[in-house]
């Protein structure tokens, strides 16, 4: 992948003239250039040459790739031991907000991703050529990006003075060498999204780490199932595990993506039973594409966006329902399914058929009937199951096992793969009798099925152990990975006090990176403290709506469930802990609200299901995470503070540091 479309010594760049930049930029560029762009790019080189004449030492980049968030920096300026990225705003009048966040998004990139700026000074600065003078302060971080510079055309090479220490504390950044560092970011399912459907390869979005099972491997080994199987004209599924934030749901985009570019007769899709998912992804795809449109002058309206992202992802109800309209083979000949374990039961699926469609005689279930439904092709076909462990949270969905139960007297002429953890992880296959079905059904396992390393969590990759001994109860465990694996690279905080929680999040945050409250689907007495968890969120505006809008997560008024949030991620998460789940001497009580009071939850279903809310609520914060933790009112018998003081006094035990 080219890094930036030009990029030279300085005192090189002001021997070039300005043809010859134009002609370097135009050349990398792979978009219809419009006369705009053009002459942007004149102006960013006139200004470029004029105050970069005192630094003809450092080394300039333009227009840096940054593919994470699909798209390009500017300008770049390696200047001794500093990284200065610079964003153009050619005839602005004004320091655009969002400029000034985009900017610094950029900046924290660089930081985060990028291994030739991990431990460099790096300056965003923000350049509304036709604005009024602003008076700069240096001021960094404490990971060494500083806050936004904002200056208009006359003031640049006085803004690179400013933030040049007076003496370097590092060795000069060399340049050839901050090129070819390693770019390994950690996209949230969205960017990635965007990113594949704009062209981006998974390689250039995702981490890489040596020794480390990663989207790479996992990637290569799902496309030789499909080869295979495609060579020999036989029929394969393939259950693919990670732990949470490990990449699933981007490995089945990626498959999805890379057959349809591969080959447009295999249909390959991407079926999500998730809908919050599906909507938010269809939805930041479609603006994804308005935008993309209207640079390259081109009008396209929603509905056509939304038309055209519709054959890449899919609701697997539709699917289904599809398929229940029709005896043929469907279209597709490649189905990756995320979330497979949430599938229904054949008792749910049959209630649901028989309620919903009026189907009298339903009585398979869904993983049986979809692969059923696969089963008609006459020749050839790969399902690729993605898996997560500990990750049902709704009545009748039937996790793993009905997925082997449905090749038990059936189908036998299908090639099975499947990922080792199932073996050895007791939230794929949570008994003797499951493991057992696996065994008799020949299957072959394949280590390369399984995804170790969170991606979501970039800052802590033992994020997904510290929430399973929090909820396996076992402090010590528990205090131990929070000492040694998250105390210094992920905050994390506990907070009586909901305003504190609300401002802790906001003061976290940087540019645009998001933040909002998340709580259990049962936490019905979160409501007095106005967090009502009945009042349904629209997921694509919660997820995509910028700070401005009262809809979004920022304006911190509504809260995200598990069934919202699932398969998602945000930068900063605030969990607000009902009585829900509560913690005392002997283990965790579990409880739903009904009517006026708390009863007792035994059924073992829905105490795992109550488990797994809780699981998948802690594990959505990407950087950091506040828990909000009620004291209770002893004058309400609906939240007396017993029900909450385990709970935080269990935090406080592993050593989880508490806001006022």
């Amino acid at each position: 992948m080219q890094r930036a479309y030009y990029h030279a010594p300085v005192d090189v760049f002001l021997a070039h003239d300005e043809a010859h930049i134009i002609g370097q930029l135009t050349l990398a560029h792979t978009h219809a250039l419009e006369d705009l762009q053009k002459n942007a790019w004149r102006d960013q080189i006139h200004l470029l040459k004029r105050e970069l004449r005192a630094f003809e030492r450092g080394y300039l980049l333009l227009e840096l790739v940054i593919p994470r968030m699909g798209k390009r920096a500017d300008a770049v300026l390696l200047l001794d031991d500093v990284v200065f990225v610079l964003e153009f705003k050619v005839g602005s009048t004004f320091y655009d907000p969002a400029a000034l966040d985009q900017v610094l998004d950029y900046a924290l990139d660089l930081k985060n991703f990028h291994a030739g700026s991990h431990h460099a000074r790096i300056v965003p600065v923000l350049l509304a050529t036709k604005a009024g003078r602003h008076v700069n302060e240096a001021r960094a971080f404490l990971d060494l990006v500083y806050h936004p510079q904002r200056g208009n055309e006359h003031q640049l090479a006085e803004l690179l003075q400013l933030n040049l220490p007076v003496q370097p504390t590092a060795a000069a950044i060399e340049p050839a060498a901050w090129l070819h560092a390693g770019y390994h970011p950690t996209p949230t399912i969205i960017e990635a999204a965007q990113a594949l459907y704009q062209g981006h390869q998974v390689v250039d979005i995702s981490r890489s780490d040596a020794g480390a099972e990663n989207l790479t491997v996992t990637g290569a080994c799902i496309a030789a199932i499909i080869d295979r199987a495609k060579r020999e004209g036989h029929k394969a599924i393939c259950f693919v595990t990670g732990v949470p934030g490990a990449g699933k749901t981007l490995a089945g985009l990626n498959i999805a993506n890379e057959r349809t570019q591969a080959d447009e007769q295999e249909h390959a899709v991407f079926l999500s039973g998730n809908g919050p998912l599906v909507e938010v992804l269809r939805e930041a795809l479609a603006r994804d594409q308005m935008r993309t449109a209207k640079t390259k002058g081109r009008r396209l309206d929603k509905k056509q966006a939304l038309s055209q992202v519709r054959s890449f992802i899919q609701n697997i109800h539709h699917f289904r329902d599809e398929a229940l309209r029709t005896a043929g083979p469907p279209i597709e000949k490649v189905t990756v399914f995320d979330e497979a374990q949430r599938a229904w039961s054949a008792a749910q699926a049959s209630k649901f058929m028989q309620q919903k469609r009026g189907l009298a005689d339903f009585n398979q279930s869904e993983p049986a009937f979809l692969v059923e439904v696969m089963d008609r092709h006459p020749d050839w076909c790969t399902i690729v199951c993605l898996v997560g462990g500990g990750q049902e949270i709704n009545t009748g969905e039937a996790g793993l096992e009905e997925w082997l139960r449905a090749f038990q007297t059936r189908f036998q002429d299908w090639r099975i793969y499947y990922s080792q953890r199932i073996r050895d992880d007791r939230n794929y296959l949570p008994n003797a009798a499951a493991l057992a079905q696996l065994d008799a059904l020949r299957a072959e396992p394949l280590p390369a099925l399984h995804l170790a390393v969170s991606v979501r969590s970039f800052r802590a990759e033992k994020l997904a152990a510290f929430v399973q001994a929090v909820l396996d109860v076992q402090p010590e465990v528990a205090r131990q990975l929070y000492e040694t694996e998250l105390r210094a690279v992920y905050p994390l905080r506990v907070t009586r006090n909901l305003a504190a929680a609300k401002q802790w999040l906001q003061a976290q945050a940087r540019g645009n990176e998001r933040y909002g409250l998340v709580a259990s689907s049962g936490a019905h007495r979160l409501k007095p403290l106005g967090l009502n968890i009945k009042d349904k969120i629209d997921a694509s505006e919660w997820f995509l709506n910028d700070k401005a809008d009262v809809r979004s997560s920022f304006y911190l008024e509504d809260v995200a469930t598990e069934f919202d949030i699932q398969g998602l991620e945000l930068d900063w998460v605030g969990v607000a802990w009902d009585a829900d789940l509560s913690l005392h001497a002997d283990g965790w009580q579990f409880r739903k609200f009904k009517g006026t009071k708390w009863q007792q939850c035994n059924a073992a279903d829905s105490r795992r299901y109550l488990l797994n809310a809780y699981r998948v609520l802690l594990t959505r914060a990407r950087q950091g995470m506040v828990l909000f933790i009620p004291e209770g009112c002893a004058a309400d018998a609906t939240r007396p503070p017993t029900y909450y003081d385990g709970v935080y006094r269990f935090f406080q035990r592993i050593g989880v540091e508490a806001l006022a």
